[in-house]
């Protein structure tokens, strides 16, 4: 169940709002799609329709953005109850790479030129960003990046590769992280870029993933120029562009509302009612462990809470953004497990992508998506920085260890 909260009467008409907003537009069709995502991204094609529905209807593509750079300004409040309402719906997610990753970056260490020119066609979905980081062998320990750009007047060249780049196959640009100086210490000698994907030079190779999704990629540079009116923020500054940055992939608030509606599918699934007419709900075991998730939940939805209310008095999530990553990752992991356990000997056959065995899912439709979730969840304890990594951020800079 969730948390009991107090809102003001201005609060819940938004609430209001917010429903007769969704009876009104999100359709059966989008629901559909969100119910069989199995991805950490919504399918590209869903996730731009309904930022272009909620763009063009009330301007909530953006709920965290102020309303200086064209957000609706929303309140601490208001953005719980927006994602709350919207997870409660069923409606899809949005692609949070330039919505909730880059664009915080832009407010920031941006130029007005840079924020005048990325900013509307983020919001627009007219550009799609991809995200380049990691590397081979420069997953975790991120400051040991060899990609480079050697600076030519007013360009750069770069050369390399970056790997696992989610949605590198669908988008047009790219913010990367590049090596401009090697003679001191790794974390002073890189830049943060923007480059568009069809520069010359550019090229996506597909990583397939354990649960047989195409969602990642590999991205190689051979000599692509990019101008420097591209960087964000001073030469060879760039890591502190890329952790403030990933402050917001950790944790920018927000995911409990979804974490609250993925622990109540599970429990419809454990309800059903098997050939035998009773349920997996009646185990003992099986209602301890929801009972437990559900306790763990209350929990990090406070510590959420918190994030969102330092979020709207313009703050950022800071170092306490590596302990929600890890918290949400291990809920989300744990019931997706108990989710998949419930779902027994239909698991496999209802894995609707690279492991489908079946033109049509066996099984109740609520099932559809266990298999491919518990595979693509298993990633999430790396993508975004290591738990292990968030365990030493966690040590050094909130506990002063």
């Amino acid at each position: 169940m969730a948390l009991s909260m107090q809102f003001s009467a201005e609060d819940e008409a938004f609430r209001e709002e917010v429903r007769d907003f969704l009876d009104a537009h999100l359709t059966p069709a989008l629901k559909a799609a969100a119910a069989r995502q199995t991805t950490v991204f919504p399918d590209r094609d869903v996730a731009l329709q309904w930022q272009a529905i909620l763009q063009a209807a009330k301007g909530w593509a953006a709920p965290a953005w102020p309303k200086a750079f064209g957000g609706p300004g929303f309140s601490a409040n208001q953005r719980y109850i927006f994602n709350q309402e919207c997870a409660r719906a069923g409606a899809p997610g949005l692609i949070p790479l330039g919505l909730r990753m880059l664009a915080p970056v832009l407010f920031r260490y941006g130029t007005p030129e840079q924020q005048a020119h990325y900013l509307p066609k983020i919001l627009s979905g007219e550009h799609y960003w991809c995200q380049g980081y990691s590397e081979p062998g420069s997953g975790s320990d991120l400051s040991s990046l060899r990609t480079t750009a050697t600076r030519d007047g007013d360009v750069y060249r770069v050369n390399g590769t970056k790997l696992w780049t989610t949605h590198g196959h669908f988008a047009d640009h790219i913010f990367c992280l590049v090596r401009t100086d090697s003679s001191g210490a790794p974390q002073r000698g890189i830049s943060f870029l923007l480059i568009p994907m069809a520069t010359p030079g550019i090229s996506v190779k597909p990583v397939i993933t354990l649960a047989g999704d195409h969602e990642v990629n590999q991205v190689f540079f051979d000599d692509v120029v990019v101008p420097v009116a591209n960087r964000v923020g001073p030469e060879n500054e760039g890591w502190t562009v890329a952790k403030y940055l990933l402050e917001f992939e950790r944790g920018g608030g927000g995911a409990a509302p979804g974490l609250r509606e993925a622990l109540e599918h599970a429990r419809a699934l454990a309800s059903l009612t098997r050939e035998d007419g009773t349920s997996v709900l009646e185990q003992p075991q099986i209602a301890a462990r929801l009972a437990a998730l559900a306790v763990r939940l209350d929990a990090f939805e406070l510590s959420e809470l918190r994030t969102l209310a330092g979020l709207a008095e313009g703050g950022s999530p800071g170092p306490e953004s590596s302990l929600a990553k890890n918290l949400s990752v291990r809920l989300e992991q744990d019931i997706n497990t108990l989710a998949l356990e419930v779902s027994a000997y239909y698991g496999l056959p209802q894995q609707p992508r690279g492991l489908a065995v079946n033109e049509e899912p066996l099984g109740p439709e609520a099932g559809v998506a266990v298999t491919g979730r518990y595979l693509n969840s298993r990633a999430a304890s790396i993508f975004g920085g290591s738990e292990e990594v968030q365990k030493n951020i966690i040590a050094k800079a909130v506990l002063g260890l």
